[in-house]
């Protein structure tokens, strides 16, 4: 599989960091999976009394301690619910099998590690792959809610009204107060056509929370990564990044080929509601902006074990002045370019309003054929070795967009940043 980050309306594109290597973690996973299986084996083939059931202590060791687990207590809620259930009958042994891989995962507070059972693993091939039907917009969990990281350019969710930083507060009259992303997620997808009912919170421009309901009618979401428009008759390449995914790196070259031939002498990166992608790509991108061998992001993993990326290949905007334009639907790939420019050159200049704060690294480590555990392993850290993590990226210059701006169509923070690149220019 590809170095994936992110997932579309979805989950939030977490950095999905698919290594070959990182054995030690993917053969902790195997052997507890594998332990679990064997045990529901036993218990679903010889149908058994809890009591009856070998393993119902197991001793869980680690460097720091080791603890006992009473796994008696979980074949008495299986049994239990087995026999006490009003729709027992109807209940699937496997899929309870992963629900309780699910609960093991949810343990450990950590909203983007989870368990891909078929269904989510199919689903995420899809929406990799560049085309799917759902709403498009980007979701990840902040300070413990639901949460609007983007809604894709042109989407359903645009459409609808929906904006970086709503809290999504009922999903078709259902409170998601208790709901991981994955189920707001599986909620919010559908066929084409489709209507999906949500209750979102806002704060509005005077501060005061406010509710509304919106109705979005699902789509074919198709993502596109790159576009680029000229301004001060060719001078400025704005150049819009909507995503890192698999033909970013194809599209960014081609932008680059027309700005050369424009001759544009400044470029604006607008990284503005893009949610992330691909880590590999964002490391790329940000290569044709910094010299060879320069730290584009930082990973920090479990023993505090610090590895630097660094750029590569050819960098033809080395010398070109840069803005960037930030705000809080900017996240993990986003924010992995933004802090490698702002880090590296003294010249950039970051303009719009503080980012998501998404920056933690997930490896995806198939399980089966068709399920996968997608696993927190490291967080990363800027250059300069500044954590983002529910942090975020500060801009250098803030210029808010308000409710009024969105209605009538103004762009302050765009404007703000040709008036910055004008004067670079002079």
């Amino acid at each position: 599989m590809n170095e994936q980050e992110e997932i579309t309306v979805g989950l939030p594109k977490e950095h999905v960091h698919n290594k070959n290597t990182s054995r030690v973690l993917m053969t902790f996973v195997a052997l507890l999976f594998s332990a679990i299986f064997f045990v529901f084996g036993f218990s679903v083939g010889s149908d058994h009394q809890s009591k009856d059931v070998p393993f119902d202590f197991a001793q869980v060791q680690n460097k720091e301690n080791s603890e006992n687990v009473d796994f008696g207590l979980f074949w008495e809620v299986w049994d239990l619910v087995r026999e006490k259930y009003v729709d027992h009958d109807n209940l699937k042994a496997q899929d309870m099998v992963y629900g309780a891989i699910n609960g093991m995962l949810a343990a450990t507070g950590d909203p983007y590690t989870v368990f891909l059972d078929p269904e989510d693993n199919a689903a995420l091939s899809e929406e990799l792959s560049g085309s799917f039907e759902g709403i498009g917009a980007e979701v990840g969990m902040k300070d413990g809610i639901v949460t609007i990281v983007t809604p894709l350019e042109e989407s359903p969710a645009q459409k609808a009204g929906l904006r970086a930083g709503d809290k999504i507060v009922e999903i078709e009259g259902e409170a998601t107060a208790n709901m991981t992303i994955d189920d707001a997620v599986k909620r919010m997808r559908g066929p084409k056509g489709t209507e999906l009912h949500l209750k979102i919170f806002r704060m509005s421009d005077a501060v005061d929370a406010q509710t509304q309901d919106l109705i979005v009618t699902r789509d074919t979401i198709h993502l596109d990564s790159v576009r680029v428009s000229f301004l001060e008759n060719d001078s400025i390449a704005h150049i819009k990044i909507l995503q890192f995914g698999d033909e970013t790196i194809r599209e960014f070259n081609q932008v680059i080929a027309d700005v050369m031939s424009r001759k544009s002498q400044g470029v604006i990166v607008d990284v503005r509601n893009n949610p992330g992608g691909i880590l590999h790509t964002s490391t790329i991108v940000a290569s044709k902006f910094l010299p060879n061998n320069a730290v584009v992001v930082i990973e920090e993993d479990a023993q505090d074990k610090r590895t630097n990326l660094y750029t590569s290949g050819a960098h033809p905007f080395l010398d070109v002045p840069v803005v960037v334009l930030i705000n809080e639907g900017s996240a993990s790939a986003s924010e992995i370019l933004a802090g490698a420019l702002r880090d590296n050159r003294d010249d950039v200049v970051l303009i719009g309003q503080k980012s998501f704060g998404k920056g933690s690294v997930q490896e995806l480590i198939p399980m089966s054929d068709t399920t996968a555990a997608k696993i927190t392993v490291a967080k990363w850290l800027t250059p300069n070795g500044e954590q983002i993590n529910e942090i975020g990226i500060e801009p250098d210059e803030k210029i808010e967009y308000t409710n009024e701006d969105y209605e009538k169509e103004k762009d302050p923070q765009l404007d703000r940043a040709v008036e910055i690149m004008k004067e670079k220019l002079k």
